[in-house]
């Protein structure tokens, strides 16, 4: 049945409680972890859930938007579901679905997606859900559940004209996750977020964990395949715990991770060290900032927006050294395009700007003449699919390597990423 696009936001929880509501309120049948914020919340998300799983829980996976197949949204035992059940638990909800379209009230594509997750996770069941938020926070579909842990990562500008236009207003809507009694876990922030998010967590008697003062990382050092962390949680310190993903960005994500999961714990004790760090050697976060070739190095990374591009280019300086780096863009026409080509303009060499499979994509074109004002049209190239943008930017890569190691970047959105991923065979997402 048609839904619409996802990115057709209207901001009303109105529709999936009353499906909720008929369907039994699964999402009250198990422990929620809630995450929102700006970037980071996938990551932040898988971490927490293979840390969870590292206890031997059960635990339900909620993540959005995919990079490859659908499926990969919600994952039960850290596996995606399978097309057979994908389809079932579709076909157990339709007949609720309908009945909430007769009143009036259609539900859409991302809300139809949740209360399907919620269902899959009822039915396993799960002993906990980790849960991503889609867009914002108050009026996002996964907000009919109330996560006993609210989790949210750093704030920056995107979806201006859906959730607001400065990173106050946007952390407001964010903010409504943090619900009575939770524990708030907040990742460090910009001061009029950090402002707003406090203020929400008091007002709500929730318990605040905040990173840099409650928890934090004491120390980080490059390692082979990602970095070596020191962390200090809400309950104790975990020392030489090595994360198989790069930069400063990641680290933060890893010690709100868990922060989130000592404080799902019940005690004063802590997490076991060894469990922290086998769990945290297992992580993998495909498409943010990951190898998927050699000679010469080929990054895929999912970054959207200005906050994200920024986290990424300052993770590939550090971890990778290229002498000259080959950047491989495609983006959204309605992002901050022109504040992303500024970022990527001191640490690119060269550019190939293409389009991506989603309609929402920017025409080459477009980009082209964009960035030419940025770069000067000498470094600026064009692919019209992206295929050849990878293909020239690798061959320019092999030109430049000549003289020095050269990496190439191909990034701009989730769906550069996943369609990346798929032309370069990377491994499967799980």
């Amino acid at each position: 049945m048609e839904r619409g696009v996802e990115w057709n936001f209207e901001p009303t929880l109105d529709r999936i409680a009353a499906l909720m509501d008929v369907l039994g309120s699964p999402q009250h049948s198990y422990p929620v972890v809630h995450v929102a914020g700006t970037n980071g919340k996938s990551s932040t998300t898988r971490m927490i859930e293979t840390l969870l799983r590292e206890r031997n829980l059960r635990v339900g996976r909620f993540t959005s938007p995919h990079l490859v197949s659908m499926r990969e949204r919600i994952c039960v035992d850290g596996v995606p579901l399978s097309e057979e059940r994908f389809a079932e638990v579709y076909e157990d909800i339709e007949p609720y679905l309908k009945m909430i379209d007769a009143q009036g009230r259609r539900l859409s594509f991302f809300e139809t997606l949740t209360a399907m997750a919620f269902a899959a996770f009822a039915d396993a069941p799960v002993d906990v859900a980790v849960v991503e938020t889609g867009m914002g926070g108050s009026f996002d579909a996964t907000n009919v559940a109330d996560g006993v842990v609210a989790v949210i990562t750093p704030i920056s500008l995107d979806h201006v004209d859906y959730l607001g236009p400065d990173v106050a207003t946007i952390a407001n809507e964010k903010a409504g996750i943090i619900k009575p009694g939770a524990t708030a876990v907040l990742a460090q922030q910009e001061l009029p977020a950090a402002e707003t998010l406090v203020r929400r967590a008091v007002g709500v008697n929730a318990t605040l964990a905040r990173e840099g003062l409650e928890f934090g990382v004491l120390g980080r050092e490059l390692a082979v395949g990602g970095q070596l962390l020191h962390l200090r949680g809400l309950k104790g310190t975990y020392e030489e715990v090595l994360l198989p993903l790069y930069g400063s960005h990641q680290a933060g994500n890893a010690v709100c991770a868990l922060a989130a999961v000592e404080a799902l714990t019940a005690g004063d004790d802590p997490l076991d060290p060894e469990l922290v760090r086998q769990a945290f050697l297992q992580v993998r976060s495909p498409g943010r900032l990951e190898v998927v070739r050699r000679g010469p190095t080929v990054l895929v990374d999912a970054a959207h927006n200005p906050g994200g591009i920024q986290a990424t280019l300052e993770a590939v300086h550090e971890s990778f050294g290229f002498a000259k780096l080959i950047g491989v863009v495609a983006m959204f026409a309605d992002k901050d395009v022109r504040g992303i080509l500024e970022l990527l303009e001191p640490m690119t060499d060269q550019l190939v700007v293409t389009r991506n499979s989603s309609p929402r994509s920017m025409e080459p074109g477009e980009l082209a003449a964009l960035a030419g004002e940025i770069f000067g049209p000498d470094r600026v190239h064009r692919a019209d699919r992206l295929d050849g943008a990878i293909d020239l930017g690798i061959g320019l890569a092999d030109e430049a390597g000549e003289f020095g190691g050269a990496g190439v970047l191909i990034t701009g959105s989730v769906v550069t990423a996943g369609d990346a991923r798929l032309l370069l065979k990377a491994e499967e997402v799980t």
